[in-house]
């Protein structure tokens, strides 16, 4: 698609916008001068008329009549600007050519007339009988080329005017398009060296105009989570690859020394039950990946049916129930709380979460389940006594292959995806996740919404 500069279109635009108004404007100004101009040639016209027909209106008698018109060849001007004429039913009180058979208008007032080409504004008027003198018309003829040529001068201007108006206005309003548009230049300037490899580079906020702030600051705050996400995937690349070579080393060192003499089908079948474990933890780990991957693509929990989250924690409790009695811990339950879950999830999250209080709590110590029911959700957390979790580790412990203490007991039998999917499954039905480490307790939990958009 062809691309279109912002300023040729602001350029355009101030151009026909000046166009309209100084079409208007002008048209306004040409009716209004033309229309003075003609005024005034018929003031003319009318101040010449009346002192002619005020002097033929006192003769009566063919002698002072011949001396009448004598006066008006004086008054006829050689050029033929002006012209005379008497039309009368004798012959003898008549003046002037014959020229009104092509004028235009009434007998009497205004009109126009061309004469030998040119064009006249004439003015006649009846002048009654008087002695001799039968009623004859007075007409008095201005030639109008001045006139046509003052029009035509005026609107010559006017379009020549209007013209250069809109070139200026277009080139002006090119310039300050162009100065005001600078700081999108500077912008798509920064915005090429974005992406060389320093993902820490954002967009320049200084001398910014009000307009393009928001924008500005959206899209560093949008590059401030590309980067935090690329450090992210970086890391967690780097943890899939540590958690999957550990069981793969094991594998095949497992394998090269089962093979590296004859061993008996026993001892064979002592590695392959090795290799077992080792595979079914690999499973795990892509099973876990797989589930965390629909998660971040944005899924919602589905098969929504009506549990009671004591319930739940109390048969994900039995299945454990081994596990309580090797880590000598005690299990109670507060309060209860009903919501729209899916049962699989909600009891895979419970499990997930008695599960990192048994391998990091205190042995013997007392595992708590807290069900709160709340306006718009339920909370289910799970206190056991255990190490202090600093503030900016605890922060962290939901995080892919995150461990808080790498050097703790047990620390290495899990693969650190536990909490994770407590966290996907609490988002997955409009929830969330919460920790808290006080007094040598450490509580966490998640939520689900009791209604997911």
């Amino acid at each position: 698609m062809k691309s279109h500069s912002i300023a040729g279109r602001l350029a355009l635009l101030f151009g026909l916008s000046v166009a309209l108004v100084s079409s208007i404007a002008g048209a306004a100004l040409y009716a209004f001068q033309a229309a003075e101009i003609q005024r005034h040639k018929k003031a003319e016209l009318e101040g010449r008329f009346t002192i002619v027909e005020s002097m033929a209106g006192k003769y009566g008698d063919l002698v002072l009549w011949e001396k009448f018109t004598e006066k008006l060849s004086d008054f006829t001007p050689t050029d033929g600007s002006l012209r005379f004429v008497v039309e009368s039913p004798d012959p003898r009180f008549a003046f002037g050519a014959d020229f009104l058979a092509d004028a235009e208008g009434s007998s009497q007032g205004f009109g126009h007339a061309k004469i030998e080409g040119a064009h006249y504004l004439t003015l006649s008027s009846l002048i009654p009988s008087l002695g001799e003198r039968p009623q004859v018309r007075l007409t008095l003829a201005i030639e109008h080329s001045d006139v046509d040529k003052a029009q035509l001068a005026l609107a010559l201007g006017i379009v020549i005017i209007s013209f250069l108006a809109i070139v200026a206005a277009s080139a002006l309003g090119w310039w300050i398009a162009r100065r005001e548009l600078a700081p999108v230049d500077r912008l798509s300037e920064h915005s090429s060296k974005l992406g060389g490899g320093d993902l820490s580079l954002r967009l320049p906020t200084a001398t910014l105009p009000v307009e393009l702030e928001g924008l500005v600051h959206a899209l560093n705050e949008a590059l401030e989570r590309l980067q935090k996400a690329y450090v992210q995937l970086s890391s967690f690349n780097a943890d899939v690859a540590h958690e999957l070579r550990t069981p793969l080393n094991n594998l095949i060192g497992q394998t090269e020394v089962a093979l590296s003499r004859q061993r008996s089908s026993d001892e064979f079948e002592g590695v392959l039950q090795s290799n077992l474990e080792e595979l079914e933890r690999l499973r795990s780990i892509i099973n876990n990946m797989l589930f965390l991957a629909r998660a971040d693509q944005g899924d919602l929990a589905g098969n929504l049916v009506d549990v009671s989250l004591a319930e739940e924690t109390r048969k994900s409790a039995e299945f454990m129930e081994v596990l309580f009695e090797e880590a000598g811990a005690s299990f109670r339950i507060e309060g209860d709380a009903r919501t729209k879950a899916e049962q699989s999830l909600c009891r895979l999250a419970i499990t997930n979460l008695l599960d990192n209080a048994l391998r990091h709590g205190e042995t013997g110590g007392a595992v708590t389940v807290t069900i709160e029911d709340r306006e718009k959700e339920v909370a289910i957390g799970v206190s056991n006594p255990a190490e202090p979790i600093e503030p900016e580790r605890l922060q962290r412990i939901f995080d892919r292959f995150y461990r808080a203490d790498p050097a703790r007991s047990n620390s290495t039998d899990t693969h650190g995806l536990g909490l994770a999917i407590v966290k996907a499954i609490a988002q997955m039905h409009g929830g969330s996740v919460y920790a808290h480490s006080q007094n040598g307790v450490i509580r966490i939990g998640f939520t689900l919404a009791k209604s997911i958009a």
